[in-house]
């Protein structure tokens, strides 16, 4: 049986709809989750604090890290970087569902594998946040040997748990050397260019705390900051920057109010609509 066919029987893909996170969950009982969707799906901007290595088991998912498109179909492996912030978009194959499993290596986990294997960082990784990994025999194996722990978000599962996280890590790094200098990598982000950050990344609907630590800086030194350059405050700065891109997109791109209130940073679309209106003296559908 192939692994996609293999995977698709995993008695926990058959889970009433589950939404897809790419933000880790500190349980360790759930490291290694499922996403089942029937219908498409946009669900906005996620802060990605944990690396996550993934398989698309069926249908297409789009991310866009704010400078690239990154497209997975059926049959496709990935790893996602920590400190990302990432927009994605899941589409179903036609009558059928979106499915994917998703493997979170948390860095406590990774510090345990360094010491115990002496892995260190020969250099500092500064490409994509998102790898597109080669299918290999050894990923395929792993993910078959999930099939039988279908209890794994069971209670008292931590140890297995465990377990299957540090042989994904060990695989990954038999099968690409490389991403040692990506894994074992625990330095935090220092402080960068906080306009240029934010004139690139306004558009992800993250909180301000997750956005001072991806510039390196304290939530107060980060507003301090940000005020000394932009003369005005953080929330303010941002909710004008949106909506001056939903303008432009709306008059000039043709795009309807529904198609760009989440690809500016609005998570719904009644609160773009009242702000749009207050902004500019009509709704946006009237523009």
């Amino acid at each position: 049986m192939g692994t996609k066919n293999h995977l698709m029987s995993l008695s926990l893909i058959k889970q009433p709809e589950i939404a897809m996170s790419l933000q880790v969950n500190k349980n360790s009982q759930n490291r290694i989750t499922y996403s089942c969707y029937f219908n498409k799906s946009r669900e906005g901007e996620q802060f990605v604090p944990e690396h996550i290595f993934s398989y698309q088991i069926a249908g297409t998912l789009t991310l866009y890290d704010g400078t690239q498109e990154y497209i997975f179909k059926d049959g496709d492996f990935r790893f996602i970087k920590r400190n990302n912030l990432l927009k994605f978009t899941k589409q179903p194959p036609a009558a059928g569902e979106f499915k994917s499993i998703s493997i979170y290596l948390d860095q406590e986990t990774l510090r345990k594998i360094s010491i115990e294997y002496n892995y260190s960082v020969n250099h500092i990784h500064d490409g994509d946040s998102i790898l597109k990994l080669e299918a290999h025999q050894m990923f395929k194996s792993y993910l078959e040997s999930l099939e039988p722990y279908d209890t794994l978000n069971e209670r008292g599962s931590d140890e297995l748990v465990a377990l299957k996280l540090k042989e994904a890590i060990l695989i990954l790094i038999k099968t690409n050397p490389e991403l040692k200098d990506i894994l074992f990598d625990f330095s935090e982000p220092g402080k960068i260019d906080l306009e240029a950050f934010m004139n690139k990344n306004y558009h992800f609907n993250v909180t301000l705390n997750h956005f001072a630590y991806l510039t390196g800086r304290s939530l107060a030194t980060f507003k301090r900051d940000f005020e000394k350059i932009f003369r005005t405050s953080p929330s303010r700065w941002l909710l004008q920057r949106r909506l001056k891109e939903a303008y432009y997109q709306i008059k000039e791109k043709g795009k309807k109010p529904s198609e760009v209130y989440l690809e500016v940073g609005f998570e719904d679309l009644s609160h773009f609509s009242f702000a749009f209106k207050n902004a500019f003296g009509h709704a946006p559908t009237k523009v």
